[in-house]
């Protein structure tokens, strides 16, 4: 045991701070905006993160003068690292005793009415931290035991997860803002023929919204939310979405249209059959009266 905690010891030269460091530049854009968010310098920021790229040997993050990069390999560190992080925030709660519903999403956990959900649960379950992740599984992190429920846009294997209908999304696309439908207030199912598209392939959403076979050409898989993003600005091909992904994601050189004729997706909450979790029902009714609400407009 002793050997083995000296091995482990000489390997580990990164904590979970470095993590928390790369997850906030991700989410910041700048190493500025990223030292803001952690309540330190900018300096330390740039030095935690030239070590953990030391010590794993690889660049994560490419810096200009405006605004940092994630690589691919830093993509893929910050999606891993969000788990771990909510797997080491579990550990510490269960020790402690706390109390905590750990929300996933996939794409986003309620659009405009995210903020919201969050003020009116603090008001109703003041004793319990609803913690919202942002999960890259099919099943909102549930399956890996990172969440507690999930709110996704497709129903989950009925013989191992409860769910219900909280409401319902209107089906937008994303394209390019240089792209032909850039200034386009909306578009038809039939008007995706012969268009590349671009998928998620961690989506929860059901894209069998063509079947007579006049679809889209699907173009290439991407593996999560800022590739998918990242491709469309590009302009390598338009993706279908709901509305809340829209309200939730609004980068640079991305526009959003709604597709006036598809269904709408049905928004579930979702948790694991047999399982007993406290506010459950309190977070079922205020995402139910959140979603009866008047729908505004969808602007870009």
């Amino acid at each position: 045991m002793q050997t083995t905690t000296l091995i482990y010891a000489k390997c580990m030269k990164w904590e979970l701070r470095h993590i928390q460091c790369l997850v906030a530049i991700s989410e910041a854009g700048t190493i500025t905006d990223a030292a803001l968010e952690l309540g330190i310098s900018q300096p330390q920021v740039s030095r935690v993160l030239r070590t953990l790229e030391a010590s794993w040997g690889v660049q994560l993050v490419v810096r200009s003068s405006r605004r940092t990069t994630l690589t691919s390999e830093g993509r893929l560190a910050v999606e891993r690292g969000r788990h771990l992080l909510a797997f080491a925030d579990s550990i510490e709660s269960a020790v402690r005793g706390d109390h905590m519903m750990r929300l996933g999403y996939i794409a986003s956990a309620a659009g405009r009415h995210t903020p919201a959900l969050q003020r009116k649960w603090r008001e109703v379950e003041p004793d319990v931290d609803l913690r919202l992740i942002h999960a890259q599984g099919a099943l909102g992190g549930m399956a890996e035991g990172l969440t507690d429920a999930a709110v996704l846009r497709r129903a989950p294997d009925p013989t191992t997860y409860q769910s219900t209908v909280v409401g319902t999304e209107q089906l937008v696309t994303a394209c390019a803002d240089n792209d032909l439908w850039g200034r386009r207030r909306s578009v038809k199912l039939k008007e995706f023929a012969g268009r590349p598209l671009v998928v998620n392939s961690r989506s929860d959403l059901d894209l069998n919204l063509w079947p007579g076979g006049f679809g889209p050409l699907r173009a290439f898989d991407v593996e999560g939310m800022d590739q998918w993003l990242d491709a469309i600005a590009a302009g390598r091909g338009v993706g279908v979405a709901t509305r809340a992904t829209a309200e939730q994601h609004r980068p640079i050189g991305v526009r959003y249209a709604p597709i006036n004729d598809a269904p709408r997706a049905e928004v579930r909450l979702c948790w694991p059959r047999g399982h007993s979790l406290r506010g459950l029902h309190s977070l079922e009714g205020i995402l139910r009266d959140l979603y009866s609400s008047p729908p505004r407009g969808l602007a870009g």
